[in-house]
């Protein structure tokens, strides 16, 4: 996994973890909520793309 990919990962699932929290509040902000979603989602496209991507190898 490249340095980029994990980085990505790892803010999706930070991401992920704060949006659960605050889901967890007896009231969540809804334009907090809707802020990080869109974050999340950004991260897991970038992921996708970069899974994508045609593997360079040095040979």
């Amino acid at each position: 996994m490249s340095d980029q990919a994990y980085r990505l990962l790892e803010r999706h699932q930070k991401l992920d973890a704060r949006l659960r929290l605050l889901q967890a509040l007896r009231w969540p902000d809804p334009f907090e909520i809707a802020r990080l979603k869109k974050l999340k989602l950004a991260a897991k496209d970038r992921l996708a793309r970069l899974a994508a991507m045609p593997r360079k190898f040095h040979a």
